[in-house]
C-alpha cells in the first residue's frame, strides 16, 4: 500500500464554519471588551506568548507584577552533598512495572524537594516609580487611576494622580522580542520628584502576590553593567547559579542614570520636559536590537490587528439572553489571555506567566491539552506549534522512563519543566490520562495540515506513545485488559478501570492505527487486540461511574465521566444513551469541587449528547470555581488557572462550528430557542 500524496491528503482539510452572514466587525467585537481595570495592585498580562510583562495600576510594577518568560529559568544549588549525577533525569530511581504510588524518587528527601522546586521561571525584572532617595511609592500616594488596555493595538494606558500632580503611562510589549516599552509623562519627572527605576531580585521558586524573587539577598546574585555604545543605554548581565541573561536598557534623550546603593538598581531620571521613554529588552545573550518606544509600539500594534482579524471569531451581539455580554467576553479575553501566556516555546503553567503556582511555575503534561487544544479550532495552529514540540525534545526522557518501568514505547511524564523530568509527587507516575494527548495534538494538526509532512512529524511520537498504551494494560485469566494501577483525572485515590481513561485508551489506539494507514503502513496487531479486549465502561444504574470499585458519578474533584462523549467523539463501546444520561444527572447534582475545565467539559459533553441548553448553562454557571475576573482570567484553581479559559475557547468553538457526526444547522451546540444569535466565522468543526 502507498501512502497518499500531499496533493491527495490536501483535499481532505476540514472547511472553515461561518454563520453565513456578512463578515463580523471585529474591531468592534474586541473593542466592546477592552480591559478597564483601576486597581492599583491589579496586575494585567501583556505580552507576546513567549514574555510577559505583568503592569499595576501605575502602568509598571510600582506595587506589584513580575516579567517572566518560557525560555528564561532557574535552578537553586542542589542540597549539600548532592552532585547532578544523583538527580535522576526521569524523576524517580524506581524500576520495574508499575504497582502503585510513587514511594521515592531519588531516595533523598532534600533532593526530592530540590527536584519538586527546581527548575523554577525567573523574575526577569521589576520596573517600578520611586522617589529620588529610592524610596518606593505608596499604594496609598496614588488616587483618581484609570487604567485601560486596548486589546487592538496592545497598548495598556495608566492615568493617576501623585503629590498633587497627573502622571500618564504608556506600556507596550513587542510582538517579537522579550522587550517591554515605556512611555511616562509628568511634572513630577521633569523635576527630579520621581524617577523610574530597573530592579532585579535573587530569584525564588515561591509565588508572591507582589513580586517573584528575594530582594534581601543582593550577594547572591551579580549585575554587570556596560554602557550601550550610544550613550542612550545601558546592558546588564545577569547571573545567579548559573542561569545568566541580559537586560538591554534603552531610554530616550535628556533621560540619564542616577547613582543607587543597590548594586542591581537602575534608577533613571527624566529630561526636564518631564518625558521619559524607557524600553527594556532581555534575552540569553547580548543583543544589539532595542527598538525605541514608538517601533515597539507600532509593531505591537500591528500584530495585535493581525492577530484579532486572523483565526475565528464569535460575535453575540444579536442574542436576546441577557447574559451574552458576559459569555462574549470571556471568549474575547480568554483569545487575548491564552495568545499573551500560552503560545511561546513550551507549554505554559496553570498560571502561564502570570506569576509562580503551587507547582513553582512548571507545567502539567495532562493540562496542555486545556491549554492548547483549542488553537486547532480557532485555526490558529500557530500558537501552539513551538509548545507542542515538547513532545519532541521530551521523546528520549519518556523512552527512558517507559524503559525504566519495563514498558515498550514512551511514556509521558506528568509535572515537568524544560529539561523533561518528572517532578516527585505520589502520583506522578500512576496518573495517565496526560498519554494519549499527543495522538490528540496530531490528529487536529492533521485535519488543518492533511500532508505527508505532518504525518512524517509526528510519526515516532505516535508511535511509541501507542506502544506504551498497548503495553500497559494487564490481561486477566479470561483475556480482558485492564488498566491498573491508574490514579484518576479526578485525582481521587488510585483505582482500576477508570472510565474516562478507558475511553481515552480506546480513542488513542483507533487513532494510532489511522495514522499508520495514512502512512501506508500495516496496523499493529498487538494494539489491536488490546484494543478489543479493554475492559467495558464501568457503569452503574444507567450511568457511567469513576470505575469499577469507585461508582461514584461525579468523581472527586472532576466529574470525569463527562470526558467520555464530551472531549472525546463517539467511540465502539460508548454508549449514547448513557452517556446523556450521565449529562443530565450530574446537571441535576452537581457537587463535584468544580475546577475551571470542568465547566467547559460539561458544556463539550451536553451539546454532544444533544443538551445545548445545558451546554450554555454550564459556560455560565455561577459557581464559584467559573468566575472570569476583570482580565477575563478564570479563577477556578488555586491560582490564574488558564486551563480555564482553553477549554471555554474549545467549548465555545465546537458548540458554534460543531464537531464531526453533529446535527445539521448553525450552531448547533447552542439552543434553538430564540434567545441565542451565534454569528462566527473561521472556525473549525471539532473531532
Amino acid at each position: 500500500m502507498i501512502g497518499l500524496t500531499a496533493g491527495a491528503l490536501a483535499v481532505l482539510a476540514l472547511p472553515t464554519v461561518s454563520n453565513g452572514e456578512a463578515g463580523i466587525d471585529r474591531r468592534a467585537l474586541v473593542a466592546r471588551h477592552s480591559i478597564h481595570w483601576n486597581e492599583a495592585r491589579g496586575v494585567t498580562p501583556l505580552g507576546n506568548g513567549e514574555f510577559c510583562f505583568n503592569a499595576d495600576g501605575t502602568g509598571l510594577q510600582t506595587f506589584a507584577g513580575s516579567t517572566l518568560s518560557h525560555w528564561a529559568w532557574h535552578s537553586e544549588p542542589l542540597p549539600a552533598g548532592c552532585t547532578p549525577a544523583d538527580v535522576p533525569p526521569t524523576g524517580t530511581v524506581e524500576q520495574g512495572r508499575i504497582l502503585g504510588n510513587m514511594k521515592q524518587a531519588s531516595g533523598n528527601r532534600a533532593l526530592d524537594g530540590w527536584m519538586f522546586r527546581n527548575p523554577h521561571p525567573l523574575n526577569l525584572v521589576r520596573i517600578r516609580f520611586v522617589r529620588p532617595n529610592g524610596d518606593a511609592v505608596r499604594p496609598e500616594e496614588v488616587s483618581g487611576i484609570e487604567r485601560s488596555h486596548d486589546l487592538w493595538t496592545g497598548l495598556h494606558t495608566a492615568r493617576f494622580m501623585l503629590d498633587g500632580e497627573a502622571v500618564t503611562v504608556e506600556t507596550c510589549v513587542h510582538p517579537k522580542l522579550s522587550a517591554v516599552a515605556v512611555r511616562a509623562r509628568s511634572v513630577l519627572l521633569g523635576s527630579e520628584r520621581l524617577r523610574i527605576a530597573v530592579e532585579f531580585p535573587y530569584p525564588t521558586a515561591d509565588a508572591r502576590p507582589d513580586w517573584i524573587g528575594d530582594w534581601s539577598r543582593p550577594e547572591a546574585h551579580t549585575t554587570r553593567r556596560e554602557a550601550r555604545l550610544s550613550g542612550m543605554g545601558a546592558d546588564l548581565t545577569r547571573d545567579a547559579d548559573g542561569a545568566r541573561y541580559v537586560a538591554s536598557v534603552a531610554w530616550s534623550r535628556g533621560c540619564m542614570p542616577r547613582p543607587a546603593g543597590d548594586p542591581h538598581a537602575l534608577p533613571l531620571s527624566a529630561g526636564s520636559n518631564g518625558l521619559l521613554e524607557l524600553v527594556c529588552a532581555f534575552a540569553p545573550e547580548r543583543t544589539d536590537r532595542v527598538p525605541s518606544f514608538a517601533a515597539t509600539a507600532s509593531a505591537a500594534a500591528r500584530h495585535w490587528e493581525r492577530f484579532w482579524r486572523s483565526g475565528g471569531a464569535v460575535d453575540l451581539s444579536g442574542s436576546k439572553d441577557p447574559r451574552w455580554m458576559e459569555l462574549e467576553r470571556r471568549i474575547v479575553l480568554s483569545q487575548y489571555e491564552m495568545a499573551v501566556n500560552s503560545a511561546g516555546s513550551l507549554p505554559p503553567a496553570e498560571c502561564g506567566l502570570t506569576n509562580l503556582d503551587p507547582w513553582h511555575g512548571q507545567f502539567h503534561m495532562e493540562m496542555v491539552w486545556w491549554h492548547l487544544a483549542h488553537t486547532g479550532l480557532w485555526d490558529r495552529p500557530a500558537m501552539s506549534d513551538k509548545a507542542l514540540g515538547c513532545y519532541r525534545t521530551f521523546l528520549p526522557t519518556a523512552r527512558r522512563l517507559a524503559a525504566q518501568f519495563g514498558y515498550r514505547g514512551a511514556k509521558w511524564g506528568k509535572q515537568v519543566g524544560p529539561e523533561g523530568r518528572t517532578a516527585p509527587w505520589e502520583g506522578s507516575f500512576v496518573l495517565h490520562w496526560q498519554q494519549p494527548h499527543p495522538l490528540f495534538f496530531a490528529e487536529l494538526e492533521y485535519r488543518l495540515r492533511p500532508t505527508r509532512k505532518t504525518l512524517e512529524k509526528w510519526r515516532d511520537i505516535v508511535q511509541e506513545t501507542a506502544d506504551y498504551m498497548a503495553d500497559f494494560p494487564t490481561r486477566d485469566a479470561q483475556g480482558v485488559y485492564h488498566l491498573r494501577p491508574v490514579m484518576a483525572a479526578c485525582e481521587e485515590p488510585t483505582t482500576y478501570d477508570p472510565v474516562f481513561e478507558l475511553a481515552y485508551w480506546r480513542w488513542g489506539l483507533d487513532a494510532a492505527q489511522r495514522w499508520r494507514r495514512r502512512l501506508g503502513l500495516p496496523a499493529e496487531p498487538r494494539w489491536d487486540e488490546v484494543r478489543r479486549g479493554l475492559a467495558p465502561l464501568p457503569m452503574r444504574d444507567g450511568l457511567y461511574v469513576l470505575s469499577p470499585e469507585r461508582t461514584e458519578v461525579h468523581g472527586g474533584s472532576h466529574p470525569d465521566a463527562l470526558g467520555v462523549y464530551g472531549m472525546l467523539p463517539p467511540l465502539e463501546g460508548v454508549d449514547p444513551a448513557v452517556a446523556r444520561a450521565t449529562v443530565e444527572h450530574m446537571a441535576a447534582t452537581w457537587d463535584c469541587m468544580g475546577w475551571g475545565w470542568d465547566f467547559p467539559w460539561m458544556a463539550m459533553a451536553a451539546a454532544r449528547c444533544g443538551r445545548p441548553d445545558l451546554a450554555v448553562e454550564a459556560l455560565l454557571s455561577p459557581h464559584p470555581n467559573n468566575r472570569y475576573d476583570q482580565r477575563g482570567i478564570n479563577t477556578g484553581g488555586p491560582c490564574p488557572y488558564l486551563p480555564g479559559n482553553g477549554g471555554l475557547l474549545y467549548a465555545v468553538a465546537m458548540m458554534a462550528a460543531g464537531w464531526d457526526g453533529a446535527p445539521a444547522g448553525h450552531a448547533p451546540g447552542f439552543p434553538a430557542d430564540g434567545r441565542w444569535k451565534v454569528r462566527c466565522e473561521g472556525l473549525k468543526p471539532a473531532l
